[in-house]
C-alpha cells in the first residue's frame, strides 16, 4: 500500500534558506505543516555519498529519524559537460565554507578557458527523498538541460542559477520570475514527480 502524506509535519532537511524558500513555494498547495531541519535545531549531516541519490537519503534518513517525522530532502547539483560532470556532488564543496556560489562560478568559467572548451552545456540534477521514521524512504529524480553563460546575469535563484540559461530560453534562471523558474527546474520536474505519488491536494 502506497504511502500518502496529507495533513502532517514535515521536516526539509536543510540549512539553505533559498533552497527551504524555493520548496515551500512548490509544496503551498498542499495541506502540510514544513518545517526545516535548522527550526528544529538538527545539524546537517555529513554528505559523504558517492552519488546525488546516496547523499540525499543520507540526509532525509537521519532527519526523520531525529524528528520522528516525514523528512525530505533534495541533492542537486549543477553538472558542466566540459569538465566531466562536475562540479556534480561537489557543487556545494566549490562554493566554499562561506557558499560563495559567484567564487565558484568563476572557478567553472576558469576551468572551462583553461581547456579552451566551446561546449558550455550543463544540466542540472535533482534527486530528492523522502524519509520516514521507520526507515522507509522513496526517490524521485528531475533534470533540466541548459547552457551557461559568463558573467553571472540575475539577482534571483540561488547557487547557480545566474550562470545557467536552460535549453529554449535566454535568460538565466537568475533572471526569471521565481514562480516561473519554479515551473521549469530540476527541482520542479523532481517535486512533480513526489507530489503526484505521495501528496494530497487541499
Amino acid at each position: 500500500m502506497k504511502k500518502k502524506i496529507n495533513n502532517e509535519e514535515i521536516v526539509i532537511a536543510s540549512h539553505n534558506n533559498g533552497k527551504v524558500v524555493e520548496i515551500r513555494d512548490l509544496l503551498k498547495n498542499y495541506d502540510l505543516k514544513i518545517l526545516s531541519s535548522r527550526d528544529l535545531g538538527i545539524e546537517e549531516p555529513e554528505e559523504n555519498g558517492s552519488s546525488f541519490e546516496e547523499n540525499a537519503i543520507i540526509k532525509s534518513s537521519i532527519t526523520s529519524t531525529l524528528s520522528k517525522t516525514v523528512s525530505l530532502s533534495d541533492d542537486s547539483g549543477l553538472c558542466v559537460n566540459a569538465l566531466g560532470g562536475q562540479p556534480g556532488i561537489y557543487s556545494a564543496r566549490w562554493a566554499g565554507p562561506d557558499k560563495d556560489f559567484l567564487y565558484a562560478a568563476e572557478k567553472i568559467h576558469e576551468n572551462l578557458l583553461e581547456k579552451g572548451a566551446d561546449d558550455y552545456s550543463a544540466y542540472f540534477i535533482c534527486v530528492l527523498a523522502v524519509s520516514w521514521p521507520d526507515g522507509d524512504h522513496k526517490v524521485f529524480k528531475g533534470r533540466v538541460d541548459g547552457n551557461l553563460s559568463f558573467p553571472p546575469r540575475g539577482d534571483n535563484g540561488f547557487g547557480y542559477d545566474p550562470i545557467f540559461i536552460p535549453l529554449g530560453y535566454e535568460q538565466t534562471f537568475g533572471e526569471m520570475e521565481p514562480e516561473f523558474k519554479h515551473s521549469i527546474s530540476h527541482r520542479s520536474h523532481a517535486f512533480n514527480l513526489f507530489s503526484k505519488e505521495l501528496l494530497i491536494e487541499k
